[in-house]
């Protein structure tokens, strides 16, 4: 599983790059498909009080997904260098939590620290998020806070960049109209290939049982839900675009409305998970 999200292999300064962005980011980013959900509920069988790591955590969508899916999830660490997705988050989560405990950490994954030292995490998630991240160092981090039986789970999809369909298409090359061949990334750098693949990250860790799930997904867009998800990715956030913003949002709209069958645009994906646990925990 590679770095396909449409974001650079490289940590960002959160608050700039999303900081104004929360809302957007909670409304139009797809969810965590059920199938998955229960994969990452699977993992904790067995654990009467299980505690959730979730690095990256944006606004909030896997403790979202899995409080309803695991009642006996006892407490989450959200983890962001945002503090204005991590506001949406805990905001977003309070329905929910039900007298569970949910804390929030703003900083760089890698230097996460638990409120109380002893506290060990039962499952840890990145979700859409591994390739902004010192990876080496994130992994070593989750070794320090991570129990015995610990799972990593690092998950993604890809984007609408990356999606082949002859709408993301159009509107891949209408995005390059306005902001030229490359694809931006982060604040204003350029998307650069990872090194290597998120397999051997986890390898090359004390994570190194590693394996693979994959789970199709069929979406249903609409183009206004379209242009609020642009809005919340670094590829086409409207900083990018200045005062150009407003055309290039009317000119997708047209665009999209165009290809739309009853309003309707379909989006076929695969959302990859891969799970890591230590060896020894693993036998």
């Amino acid at each position: 599983m590679t770095s396909s999200s449409g974001e650079p292999a490289a940590a960002a300064p959160g608050e700039a790059l999303f900081g104004t962005t929360a809302v957007d980011y909670s409304r139009y980013r797809p969810g965590i498909p059920d199938a998955a959900v229960r994969l990452l509920a699977a993992t904790l069988h067995g654990v009467p009080a299980p505690a959730l790591l979730d690095l990256g955590t944006g606004t909030g969508q896997v403790p979202r997904a899995l409080l309803p899916a695991l009642p006996r999830l006892a407490r989450i660490d959200l983890v962001d260098v945002n503090p204005a997705m991590l506001d949406q988050a805990m905001s977003d989560l309070q329905p929910l939590l039900e007298g569970r405990t949910a804390t929030a950490f703003a900083g760089a994954a890698h230097t996460f620290t638990p409120q109380q030292p002893e506290a060990r995490a039962d499952l840890i998630t990145i979700c859409r998020a591994f390739h902004w991240m010192d990876r080496p160092a994130v992994l070593e981090m989750a070794d320090q806070v991570a129990a015995p039986h610990a799972v990593v789970a690092v998950m993604g999809d890809g984007s609408l960049w990356t999606h082949t369909a002859d709408w993301t298409t159009a509107l891949k090359e209408l995005i390059q109209t306005y902001l030229g061949e490359s694809r931006r990334a982060g604040i204003t750098g350029t998307y650069t290939q990872p090194a290597r693949s998120y397999e051997d990250d986890l390898a090359a860790s004390q994570f190194s049982d590693v394996r693979e799930y994959r789970f199709p997904v069929t979406r249903a867009w609409r183009p206004e839900s379209i242009l609020g998800y642009l809005r919340s990715t670094s590829f086409a956030r409207p900083d990018h675009f200045a005062d150009r913003h407003p055309a290039f949002e009317a000119e997708a709209r047209d665009l999209l409305a165009a290809y739309a069958k009853g309003g309707i645009l379909r989006e076929d994906a695969v959302f990859t998970v891969l799970t890591a646990r230590r060896p020894k925990a693993a036998s």
